[in-house]
């Protein structure tokens, strides 16, 4: 698994523009084999992450070089961020808990003592 982490900065006015054009590369990003998902986050700050996670390097360099993300990123370095940062990572280890999917917990037994 490959993790991308895509923190940014908008430039003010570039705000309606980029959401524009985050709604037409977003399907074709998706359509990428190998693309598992995405989630996107804004801080109080403003920063803006994006985590993306893929089942392969190979499939971040199919996105990588998509001939509409290629204009997208000369979009973004010329007209929308003010600052970015692209981090790909390898996932080392994975853990997840869903309590809606977790089995029943077992009866907790009291425990007994040898000494009264």
């Amino acid at each position: 698994m490959i993790l991308v982490a895509f923190r940014s900065r908008l430039r003010p006015e570039a705000t309606d523009a980029y959401a524009t054009m985050a709604q037409q590369i977003g399907p074709l990003a998706m359509a990428v084999p190998g693309y598992v998902s995405h989630k996107a986050y804004t801080a109080p700050d403003g920063e803006r992450v994006t985590l993306v996670e893929y089942e392969s390097e190979d499939a971040v360099r199919l996105w990588s070089r998509d001939r509409q993300h290629a204009l997208a990123k000369k979009a973004g370095h010329a007209e929308f961020f003010s600052w970015f940062r692209i981090q790909v990572c390898q996932v080392l280890r994975e853990r997840s808990h869903d309590a809606a999917d977790a089995r029943p917990a077992a009866p907790v037994r009291p425990a007994i003592s040898r000494y009264y």
